[in-house]
């Protein structure tokens, strides 16, 4: 594949020959890797919130409070994934830079249930956080892939009635339309393609792109807060990340933009010991770290992530 990273080459070549079941080998093999890393890391603790009925697995790094905390929602494209295809992510994060991860078991398709979802758990963290031992002045959002856009319109949806320290985007599907440059040419990329992706908008949204339900067509981005924003290079999502970012800066939002060169969407899933895989992890933690307002270590210098 033209322009892809000579170390992610082999995993691209067999995930596009061995479809879904090759992908599940792989980031099975990295959640292994991860488990391993984690043994070394401080233990985080975790425990279940139920929110509504939404459960909540909110890990917390064995430090005292009161803590930032970070929202997340899993990717899948809007149709699967769970909270638990990422305990082992969340807790990564929060060992290695000391933010309480609260990882939503939000309800998958159609909208409004996911962003539905999450606002209720942000507005649970934000009335409960002495109980929780949570800083209210440090509370960000994010999620990956799908779980971008949710997490992007629970920001939306929440900025003018909570108070959110940071957004965290990371290879973000914010914009129903796919009709960028990276999109019209993404017809067979690893990880994702604009066919995958035009069905799980389509699932998603019931023909109604209205509301909050797609980032890229909310007009009004005043009021958000500082965001961090990554893109892989040969994904079909590359345009409308980079986008959205650029009318974020338009909006005098600060916002710091990364598009990881000769990445897929995913790959960091599938080959978490790639150089760039690592260059993007810690670009990650050092970003939300600093929208926090934690100091980091060592420790931010990890090999496995998603």
């Amino acid at each position: 594949m033209k322009g892809i990273d000579p170390e992610l080459r082999e995993t691209a070549r067999a995930v596009l020959a061995g479809g879904p079941t090759e992908w599940g080998r792989r980031r099975a093999a990295a959640e292994a890797l991860l488990a391993a890393e984690l043994a070394a890391l401080p233990r985080s603790h975790r425990e279940v919130l139920v929110v509504g009925g939404v459960r909540v697995h909110l890990f917390r790094p064995p430090v005292d409070g009161p803590l930032p905390v970070l929202l997340f929602a899993h990717g899948g494209g809007f149709t699967a994934g769970s909270a638990a295809d990422l305990d082992r992510f969340c807790a990564d994060i929060a060992a290695r830079v000391d933010v309480a991860v609260a990882n939503v078991d939000y309800r998958l398709v159609p909208y409004p249930g996911p962003v539905d979802d999450c606002a209720a758990v942000l507005r649970h963290l934000h009335r409960h956080t002495a109980e929780l031992g949570l800083d209210p002045d440090r509370i960000a959002v994010g999620g990956s892939s799908s779980g971008a856009a949710v997490a992007a319109s629970t920001v939306l949806r929440s900025r003018r009635h909570l108070p959110i320290a940071f957004q965290l985007l990371d290879v973000p599907a914010l914009d129903d339309r796919l009709d960028t440059d990276s999109g019209r040419r993404s017809t067979a990329t690893p990880g994702l393609t604009r066919a995958g992706m035009r069905a799980a908008w389509a699932a998603y949204l019931h023909g109604a792109a209205s509301g909050d339900a797609v980032p890229a067509r909310t007009h009004d981005l005043a009021g958000l807060p500082p965001t961090y924003v990554a893109t892989a290079q040969l994904d079909p999502l590359r345009d409308e990340g980079i986008a959205y970012a650029q009318r974020l800066m338009a909006a005098g939002i600060r916002v710091e933009l990364h598009c990881l060169p000769g990445t897929f969407h995913g790959s960091e899933v599938v080959a978490p010991t790639a150089a760039v895989s690592r260059r993007a992890a810690e670009l990650r933690l050092r970003a939300l770290a600093a929208g926090l307002g934690v100091a980091v270590d060592d420790r931010v210098r990890a090999s496995a992530r998603l």
